[in-house]
């Protein structure tokens, strides 16, 4: 059990101890066809300033500069960073990786697309926080400019709701257990990962987010507009999405 005084998001050990997880092979051989979805929905022309909000170890930070865009990565974590930089030197690549919370950080009217992926949006108790994060990025942006949030929508979260599962992620069973709070705001997820007789058990939590209510919070935040996708390749948001998307433009 990892114990710490920090919230789960903000402890080095729990990033340390998922990036096996987070970012398994698949997940990385996955990044070049969900960033040629990005630029198709985004509608991204080459050399657009593109904002990867918490861009962990790069894998769609290096794709985006690789097809000729100027990126800029943003994480709380380092040595995620430190990957992300390492593997932009290898290929000669300009990408810029900067350590910050997103809660904090800005940058007036520097970038086309801000771009949120993975369901790394709604780890905060305190929904302002959420709230501060829409304006920053809102602030960011460019006249014009898009922010896509890619997470797992409420609706489709309760179409496939399971109490507990398991899956297996380059020789690592995960065990998973959630529990859903707060009026249907909040998951509370407990993972057991399991390794060569090794034994780890991590506790993490979120809010959850339905349509309506992620479309009211970037409206509230300035953005004139919005269109929602049930998954990266602009599929509709119905009954059968597999994820909410949603692209919002200044």
């Amino acid at each position: 059990m990892i114990h710490d005084i920090k919230p789960w998001h903000d402890q080095d050990t729990f990033w340390d101890t998922v990036e096996p997880i987070l970012f398994a092979q698949q997940r990385l051989l996955d990044a070049p066809l969900e960033v040629e979805k990005i630029i198709s929905l985004l509608r991204l022309q080459q050399g657009m300033k593109v904002l990867d909000l918490c861009c962990g170890v790069g894998r769609h930070s290096i794709e985006l500069a690789r097809h000729g865009f100027s990126v800029t990565g943003i994480d709380r974590t380092q040595i995620f960073l430190d990957k992300a930089s390492k593997l932009a030197a290898n290929e000669g690549l300009e990408a810029e990786f900067v350590r910050e919370d997103m809660r904090a950080f800005y940058r007036p009217e520097a970038f086309n697309a801000v771009v949120n992926l993975f369901t790394s949006f709604g780890y905060f108790e305190d929904q302002e926080e959420d709230r501060q994060v829409v304006k920053n990025v809102y602030c960011s942006l460019k006249a014009g400019g898009v922010f896509l949030i890619d997470i797992m929508g409420k609706e489709v979260l309760a179409r496939i709701y399971q109490e507990r599962d398991w899956h297996e992620e380059d020789g690592i069973l995960i065990l998973e257990e959630r529990k859903i709070t707060k009026n249907w705001s909040w998951m509370e997820n407990r993972w057991i990962m399991l390794k060569d007789n090794n034994r780890v058990e991590l506790n993490l939590s979120h809010r959850i987010y339905s349509a309506v209510e992620l479309n009211s919070l970037l409206t509230d935040c300035g953005f004139a507009h919005t269109n929602i996708y049930g998954d990266l390749g602009g599929r509709a948001y119905d009954h059968a999405a597999k994820r909410l998307v949603m692209v919002a433009y200044k």
